[in-house]
């Protein structure tokens, strides 16, 4: 599970916010998929949103794949008219990041979770015995993780942008995380 890229900030858009990326952002991407290079990728799966679409072309690109885009694995706040990356909200103390964490065990982020798991089901299920990219968000990857590790919460980190979580799948039903926030293709972040 591959968190996009730096997007660029969005406020009071008239619709869903659905922001590009920024220029790090696609330097991220871009060197995301000069590091995946090294290892076989059998497909790409991508949320419908903007940020992650464009951080998932390089490794497209890279692999000869086409993405395959799934709507199960959109971010929770998809329908909002801004988007303003969680560590500027942290730093701000922006009254969206208070909300965001008065919502953290809501019955709307328990619901999230269980749609997430069920569109990463269906996700391996089409992929046996294969390795696949799904190129999300940090709220998906959040849910993903929290169900496979039982914690109750279904956010509880924050994941660097491009950062890889692995997780592996059984054809029995098992799931098992490997890693978490894996970042060895930004070496300015790992220091």
């Amino acid at each position: 599970m591959i968190r996009h890229a730096l997007p660029v900030r969005v406020e009071n858009a008239d619709g869903p916010a659905d922001p590009v990326l920024s220029g790090s952002g696609r330097a991220q991407a871009e060197a995301l998929a000069a590091w995946l290079r090294a290892a076989p990728l059998d497909a790409v799966w991508v949320s419908p949103l903007r940020r992650a679409r464009e951080t998932a072309m390089p490794i497209e690109a890279a692999f000869g794949l086409t993405a395959v885009v799934e709507h199960g694995i959109r971010e929770f706040d998809a329908e909002e008219p801004h988007y303003i990356p969680m560590e500027e909200m942290k730093a701000e103390n922006h009254p969206l990041w208070q909300q965001m964490i008065d919502d953290l065990d809501s019955v709307e982020r328990l619901a999230f979770r269980d749609e997430v798991v069920e569109a990463v089901d269906r996700i391996v299920a089409a992929h046996p015995s294969q390795r696949v990219a799904v190129v999300c968000h940090g709220g998906v990857i959040n849910a993903y993780l929290s169900h496979v590790l039982g914690i109750p919460r279904p956010l509880f980190f924050e994941p660097s942008y491009t950062s890889i979580s692995r997780v592996v799948a059984s054809s029995r039903g098992h799931r098992s995380m490997v890693s978490a926030n894996e970042i060895p293709h930004l070496p300015e972040l790992r220091g």
